[in-house]
């Protein structure tokens, strides 16, 4: 069984509306849809927004579901020149960029006791979702990359460019890392799609509404080819 988190409502809604058999299970306030998707068994959640709800969505996947899998799918804002909006960033790994025990001698993003703060994504997923993007997504372009998350919405150049210095990442959310760390710790493979909605600048506040609509659009569109083919 594939658990897939969404973080937005209208994305999550779009992929329920395709679901068969479906038998929803509530826990800690969100809604599990278990059901089949393209022949295949599912469970797709809203976890909410920040890092504690995904983290906590994440280990329901596992402790109630027993997933083989976690993909997260939602928007992000980019942190590369060369990934423009409505362009797809699947994670090659994850890390909390807002992660800060400096102070005790650690590098910034370094969870302190933890023998790992940067968690591999799986590479059949991510080889799933490459072979998925150049079937349904061939109008945009697709890229590799490092996901940078933290309980932050990214709208200033300062703040990215400190994100690009310290952590080279590909894109920047709030949801992925926590999602991530929760799979290692379950030895659960995960991957985090992620669909670019702004430029992580002083235009995103403008850009996000606008492109929104597109970004849910391809993340949906991938979600449903990765299930087809897992």
């Amino acid at each position: 069984m594939v658990g897939i988190i969404g973080a937005m409502e209208v994305e999550v809604n779009q992929i329920k509306a395709e679901l068969d058999n479906i038998e929803i299970i509530n826990k800690a306030g969100m809604e599990f849809n278990k059901g089949k998707l393209h022949g295949k068994d599912v469970v797709i959640v809203r976890s909410g927004v920040g890092k504690v709800n995904a983290g906590i969505c994440a280990q329901i996947l596992c402790d109630i579901f027993n997933v083989d899998a976690i993909i997260n799918t939602g928007i992000a804002g980019s942190l590369n020149d060369n990934i423009n909006i409505g362009d797809i960033v699947l994670s090659k790994d994850a890390l909390q960029h807002d992660m800060d025990a400096v102070a005790f001698g650690y590098n910034i993003g370094v969870i302190p006791q933890m023998k790992e703060s940067t968690f591999k994504a799986d590479e059949r997923l991510i080889a799933l979702a490459e072979k998925a993007c150049d079937t349904v997504c061939n109008d945009i372009h697709y890229f590799v990359g490092r996901v940078v998350s933290g309980d932050q919405f990214i709208s200033a150049k300062e703040k990215k460019d400190w994100l690009i210095d310290n952590f080279g990442g590909y894109c920047t959310e709030m949801e992925g890392a926590a999602i991530a760390q929760a799979a290692y710790l379950n030895t659960v493979p995960f991957l985090i799609v992620r669909s670019i909605s702004d430029k992580a600048d002083d235009s995103a506040h403008m850009d996000y509404p606008e492109f929104e609509a597109m970004a849910v659009k391809n993340s949906v569109k991938l979600i449903n080819e990765i299930i087809k083919n897992y």
